[in-house]
């Protein structure tokens, strides 16, 4: 719901950074997995209860997210590198709801339920940028990507914020879960009602 305001703030900036590092030669994919990296490593921390240190390098990656989409703009995109970001995104994804279960296996039962409805999410996402390709859609609403990025209520800019909220508020895990996996669920329902709309062509599948 706020990727595409976010955008607009976020992408100048970004562009012109991109601009900077493809000058040295280092290219989309290298800033997509050192993003990873640096993702992972805010997981390992907040196993560990440096829940302070976890937000700086979560927001570092989050940086290092946007920064190889400005490399690639700068220099040469390619299917594959879109690929590679949003699959690092999804692992990571992953990984903050898991480590905050390895810090504490009493978050186990909402860990549970908010990575059910990322994969419900996920899936509804990918495979509406399946059929939109398919229909030959197109939309830069979310910046210029390599798939389509179909809109909804949780986006990119929220689920970041909601790690944020983790990270500043760990004891609050359980609650905040329970809060955003049913928003995530209602997002996922929504988008796949509106495909059922927009894709339908009477046959079932």
């Amino acid at each position: 719901m706020l990727d595409a305001y976010a955008r607009r703030l976020i992408d100048p900036p970004l562009n012109r950074a991109g601009r900077a590092m493809a000058s040295t030669g280092i290219t989309a994919n290298t800033v997509t997995l050192i993003g990873l990296g640096l993702g992972l490593l805010s997981a390992a921390l907040i196993v560990l209860g440096y829940f302070g240190a976890a937000l700086i390098v979560l927001l570092l990656s989050r940086i290092a997210d946007g920064l190889d989409g400005a490399v690639a703009r700068a220099t040469q995109k390619s299917d594959f590198g879109g690929y590679l970001d949003i699959t690092c995104d999804f692992l990571l994804y992953g990984a903050v709801p898991m480590a905050f279960v390895w810090h504490d296996p009493s978050n186990d039962a909402a860990g549970a339920f908010l990575l059910t409805s990322f994969y419900f999410n996920g899936a509804s996402f990918l495979g509406y940028a399946i059929l939109a390709e398919r229909h030959e859609m197109e939309t830069e609403a979310q910046g210029i990507k390599s798939l389509y990025y179909s809109n909804g209520l949780l986006e990119g800019t929220e689920t970041v914020l909601f790690f944020v909220l983790l990270c500043l508020f760990p004891s609050a895990f359980p609650a905040l879960s329970w809060v955003f996996g049913c928003l995530c669920f209602l997002t996922a329902t929504l988008r796949l009602y509106g495909a059922s709309k927009l894709f339908s062509d009477g046959k079932d599948h």
